[in-house]
């Protein structure tokens, strides 16, 4: 089985931040969100990963090669962004007849992976949501096989979404299908959709089983990236280098602290992640994100995300400012 993780998307929605970083390497808890799903794959059993990259993709290319050097990794550039269905055509080449487990590069999900994997059934993830119309939704069967997906319905039938994994052992058939709707030029919503090849093969007979995770983590967005940053230390536990002793300073658990991070005369935390190399001083941080490489001094920060090589003094807001900046609010 070889893994597809598409991470080519220009993250609009985490500017000014996605402008020097892919989404996919926004720091959270202490590592990124790839780090998270590389991880979570390889535990399953699965080191061959197909990366889709586009915008900023050779930021991408050396993470994984620096950090993952254990991982069979190819990258697949896609020049023009023209949905997911398309994404995952491009790795046709390097999947043959394999079997395919794809997961979206912004989304983080708990669930047994192995199981999934192991699994004699083509598998797609799905979670209940209040409002499915933004979604991929899936209509699902008592048993729990799914008879029909169908991308961001005005009139939904099911509130089960689906949340960005898909395990299929058809893969020959999935890309039948994905050559089809391209030919054809039948799009969703202006994209060549995934889930419409998903429904191309159940109308032709594949069967796909739902299987529902037990939590997920948007990271597309500001506040959810924020909220999930949260949770996860919970959920992971604080991350501070026993070599670090921060002069005057109180620091309130959780939180991640990179390495030689200079902090003094400071209160951090709660739900705090700090990038490596930062120096902070008279200052007060809390529920933030801040990046690597960051000099911060006289600031009170709640709720905030602040890139990496930035430098901020003196007065108190909520911000969210890319790297590279550098503001004095005195």
């Amino acid at each position: 089985m070889k893994a597809i993780i598409p991470v080519a998307g220009a993250g609009t929605k985490l500017r000014p931040h996605t402008y020097t970083q892919p989404k996919a390497l926004i720091p959270l808890a202490g590592r990124t969100v790839l780090s998270i799903i590389i991880d979570q794959i390889k535990e399953a059993g699965i080191d061959e990963v197909i990366f889709i990259v586009g915008y900023l993709g050779d930021k991408i290319r050396d993470y994984v090669q620096q950090k993952h050097p254990e991982l069979r990794a190819h990258f697949v550039h896609q020049t023009e962004r023209l949905g997911l269905g398309h994404a995952v055509r491009m790795a046709k080449s390097i999947v043959k007849n394999d079997e395919v487990f794809v997961v979206l590069g912004d989304t983080i999900c708990e669930y047994d992976v192995k199981a999934v994997i192991d699994s004699p059934h083509s598998m797609l993830g799905v979670r209940k949501v209040d409002d499915p119309r933004e979604f991929g939704v899936a209509e699902i069967d008592e048993d729990g096989f799914i008879d029909h997906v169908i991308e961001k319905p005005q009139i939904p039938k099911s509130n089960m979404a689906l949340v960005g994994l898909y395990k299929i052992k058809e893969s020959e058939q999935l890309f039948s299908c994905l050559e089809s709707n391209i030919k054809q030029g039948l799009r969703s919503h202006g994209e060549y959709s995934l889930t419409d090849a998903l429904d191309c093969m159940i109308k032709q007979g594949a069967k796909f089983k739902s299987f529902k995770v037990d939590n997920w983590f948007d990271c597309g967005k500001k506040d959810t990236l924020l909220e999930s940053n949260a949770t996860l230390l919970k959920k992971f536990g604080s991350n501070v280098d026993d070599q670090h002793h921060f002069e005057n300073t109180v620091i309130i658990h959780p939180v991640s602290i990179g390495a030689n991070c200079d902090i003094k005369n400071s209160i951090i935390g709660p739900n705090v992640s700090i990038g490596e190399n930062t120096k902070i001083n008279y200052s007060i941080i809390k529920q933030s994100i801040i990046g690597s490489y960051s000099n911060l001094f006289d600031i009170v920060l709640d709720y905030s995300l602040i890139g990496s090589d930035t430098g901020i003094r003196g007065e108190s807001r909520t911000l969210n400012i890319g790297d590279n900046t550098d503001m004095d609010l005195g």
